[in-house]
């Protein structure tokens, strides 16, 4: 039983379902997008429960605090109790990107826009992109 009770980082982020496969896991471990107190840890690295990692997953980042160790893949219930999600809340809300902005429509016929018509739009976009001053 003293295997069972060693967890590598790869297989631990795989079984809490932060990645979809292992291979993922460990490329990620090897990318440097997962550290332990801001170092670059290796995906063979040993999990403890108590210790905290910073995960980036494409623009999404989770801080997570290893809570009870997990062997095996379960299903999503089960392993949001493997863990705790110390993410500050401003960084799991929507992110701003071009993909959300506001779809900005004239009406058919109405001709193009004036010098106003186009500072409002232009207004609309910046203050949905924080870019106002």
């Amino acid at each position: 039983m003293a295997e069972q009770e060693k967890l590598r980082i790869d297989k631990y982020l795989w079984a809490i379902r932060i990645f979809k496969t292992r291979s993922l896991a460990t490329e990620a471990c090897k990318a440097g997008r997962v550290k332990l107190n801001g170092q670059n840890i290796k995906p063979s690295a040993i999990v403890k429960v108590g210790e905290v990692y910073q995960v980036s997953k494409g623009i999404e980042k989770k801080i997570i605090e290893v809570v009870e160790l997990s062997y095996n893949r379960t299903d999503s219930p089960t392993a949001l109790t493997k863990y705790k999600d110390l993410t500050p809340p401003e960084e799991t809300q929507g992110f701003k990107s071009m993909f959300h902005a506001p779809v900005l429509k004239r009406d058919r016929g109405s001709g193009r826009p004036t010098k106003k018509d186009r500072r409002e739009t232009d207004g609309l976009i910046e203050g949905f992109f924080g870019d106002e001053e």
